[in-house]
């Protein structure tokens, strides 16, 4: 039960920041800047209330490339639907580090190569240009999102302690969310905040982002590690259903292909991994 409880966080930030960017004032560059600050107070608020030696730490290299997903993640919902952005941020996510494995001399079988084969392509499939083809923009900047919080997971392999690296990260990443606020005046971009985008950001960085990732690194002790990373399959899967019964977007027969396939390659990846 907290499993999915935490697979339903994780998928709240799309639905979050999707309907934040449609029907409020809140712009890309200030939705990514609340969620980054939210989302670092209520975990350095954990953090504290854990009460051990140890509290922060993260890197400046990590807090870059959480923010890279951070800001790439909201500008890119600015025209994608929930479910398709879903789709290209986990497919991005999981390819980047599965051909980190690959480069760093591991090797698949053919169920394997067979698997990650048929995840690219679905991909390449969701981006062909068509009538129901995400916009190339925000595919590339979701994308590249994904890119970013895969390697950022990568790092954070080698953290010992998972709560107080990711508390570490989002307070280090917190200047360098006002300086693409900053970059966005300079450029001749305006900001624009309003109350129910401000409450969808925060409720994205404290709650989706903050408490889910606090009570993700609680369950995952106990699960076995194919499990842990197989169940992370649901959340697109979550974005998508919630997406069409929450903000009216469409399930296409493209997404819903390209779903299968995406998913499917990455199961049989991670699944029949040693």
């Amino acid at each position: 039960m907290l499993t999915l409880i935490t697979m339903a966080a994780f998928a709240a930030n799309s639905l979050l920041c999707r309907e934040a960017l449609r029907h409020t004032a809140i712009d890309a560059a200030s939705f990514t800047a609340v969620r980054v600050v939210s989302g670092a107070l209520v975990l350095t608020l954990l953090v504290r209330l854990r009460g051990r030696k140890r509290q922060m730490g993260g890197s400046w290299g990590s807090a870059l490339a959480l923010l890279g997903y951070a800001a790439a993640f909201s500008f890119a919902y600015r025209s994608l639907t929930a479910g398709t952005g879903a789709l290209l941020l986990f497919g991005a996510v999981q390819v980047t580090m599965i051909s980190r494995g690959l480069l760093a001399g591991e090797r698949l079988g053919a169920m394997q190569s067979a698997g990650l084969v048929l995840a690219v392509i679905g991909l390449v499939a969701l981006l062909l240009p068509g009538l129901s083809a995400p916009e190339p923009v925000g595919a590339i900047l979701m994308v590249s999102a994904g890119i970013a919080w895969g390697l950022y997971s990568l790092r954070g392999r080698s953290e010992r302690d998972a709560l107080g690296g990711t508390a570490g990260n989002f307070v280090r990443a917190v200047p360098l969310a006002a300086l693409i606020a900053v970059a966005v005046l300079l450029t001749g971009g305006t900001l624009s905040l309003d109350w129910l985008g401000l409450l969808y950001a925060a409720l994205s960085g404290a709650v989706a982002s903050g408490l889910g990732y606090a009570l993700w690194y609680t369950v995952l002790p106990s699960l076995p590690t194919t499990f842990a990373a197989t169940v992370q399959l649901s959340v697109p899967v979550i974005t998508a259903a919630a997406a069409a019964i929450f903000l009216g977007e469409a399930v296409t027969l493209r997404l819903m292909a390209s779903s299968i396939a995406v998913l499917g390659g990455i199961a049989l990846v991670i699944v029949r991994r040693r």
